[in-house]
C-alpha cells in the first residue's frame, strides 16, 4: 500500500471548508473505503468538527485517524488460537493465494515449535495437492491429502482423525478456491466446516478468508458471500503491498465485522505477518512529507 494515499488531500487544504469536505468525501470512496463507511465516517467527521470548533484540516486528519483505528481495533483474544489446538479452514476465490498462504502459515507455527498438519481438501483442481505438497515439504510440515477427484468432506474427515493421532497444534486446511456465485461449491464449506466442528469438537476452530487487497470492493462482495455460509474469523489479506488504495480493509471490517489478522508481504515463505492496525491506518492518512 503507498504510503498516504490521502497525503494530497491534506497538503492541498488548511481550512476546513464545503470544498474540502467534498474532495474528502470522494476521495474515500476512491481508495476503496466503501460508500457505506464513507458517509459514517463524515458524518461522524462533521459531527465532531462543528462541537469541537475546529478550522484546520490537520485536525481533521486526526479525527479521521482515531475513528478508523476504532473501526480497524482487533478483539483481544484475535491470535488466542495460535496458542490452542486449532482446527483451521483457509477460503476464498480462485488465484487469491489461498495455498501459498496457507504454506507460509505453516511455517511461522512450525518455527514457533508446533506440530503442523496439512490437509489438502481441494480435490478439484488437478496441481493443488501437488502445489501443497511443496509447501508442506518446505515448512517441514506433515501433509494429509485425498486423490484428484476425491469427496474434499472424507479428506476433511481423515486429517482430522489424523490431527487427533499426531496431537498436531494446529491442522490447517486447504479447500478448493471457488468462484462466490457458484452456491453447490459454497454450501460444500458449509458441509466441511460441520465435518471438522464435529471431529475436532476440542479443538478451536478458526475459518480465515484470504483476499486480494487490489480487487477492492470485488474483495467486498466476496467476503459477504462467504459469510453466508460460513462464519469468518478472520481475513488475509494479500498484495496489500501493491495496490495504491488499501481502503478496502477498512471497509470489509466496518461491514462484516472480521477482522484483518494477516497480510501477505511478499512472495517468499517468511513474507506473512501479523496485521498491525494503528500502523496501517496511520500509514493510509500519512501528513504528506514536505
Amino acid at each position: 500500500m503507498a504510503k498516504g494515499f490521502f497525503a494530497r488531500l491534506f497538503s492541498g487544504f488548511s481550512e476546513i471548508d464545503d470544498d474540502f469536505y467534498d474532495e474528502l468525501e470522494e476521495q474515500l470512496i476512491l481508495g476503496d473505503m466503501g460508500v457505506n463507511t464513507t458517509m459514517e465516517l463524515m458524518d461522524y467527521l462533521k459531527d465532531e468538527i462543528k462541537y469541537r470548533g475546529l478550522k484546520k484540516t490537520e485536525d481533521a486528519r486526526r479525527l479521521i485517524i482515531d475513528y478508523v483505528k476504532g473501526i480497524m481495533k482487533q478483539p483481544e483474544d484475535a491470535y488466542d488460537f495460535e496458542n490452542k489446538t486449532c482446527a483451521m479452514i483457509v477460503i476464498g476465490v480462485n488465484g487469491v493465494g489461498k495455498t501459498t498462504c496457507i504454506g507460509k502459515l505453516a511455517n511461522q507455527y512450525r518455527k514457533q515449535g508446533k506440530k503442523v498438519l496439512l490437509a489438502g481438501a481441494d480435490t478439484f483442481r488437478a496441481a493443488a495437492i501437488d502445489q501443497l505438497k511443496v509447501w508442506a515439504d518446505r515448512a517441514g510440515c506433515m501433509m494429509i491429502a485425498g486423490n484428484e477427484g476425491a469427496d474434499p468432506g472424507s479428506v476433511i474427515y481423515d486429517a482430522a482423525q489424523s490431527a487427533r493421532a499426531r496431537k498436531a497444534d494446529m491442522l490447517i486446511c486447504d479447500t478448493a478456491g471457488r468462484l462466490h456465485n457458484k452456491k453447490n461449491l459454497m454450501n460444500e464449506l458449509a458441509k466441511l466446516d460441520k465435518i471438522l466442528s464435529a471431529e475436532l469438537s476440542e479443538a478451536v476452530r478458526e475459518n480465515i478468508i484470504v483476499l486480494d487487497a487490489t480487487t477492492g470492493q470485488n474483495a467486498m462482495q466476496q467476503a459477504k458471500e462467504f459469510k453466508e455460509v460460513m462464519k469468518i474469523d478472520g481475513i488475509i489479506l494479500t498484495k496489500l503491498d501493491s495496490t495504491a488504495k488499501g481502503g478496502i480493509a477498512v471497509a470489509i471490517t466496518s461491514e462484516l465485522g472480521v477482522p484483518v489478522k494477516y497480510i501477505g508481504v511478499g512472495e517468499g515463505i517468511d513474507d506473512i505477518k501479523r496485521f498491525d492496525p494503528d500502523e496501517y491506518v496511520e500509514n493510509l492518512f500519512a501528513a504528506e512529507e514536505q
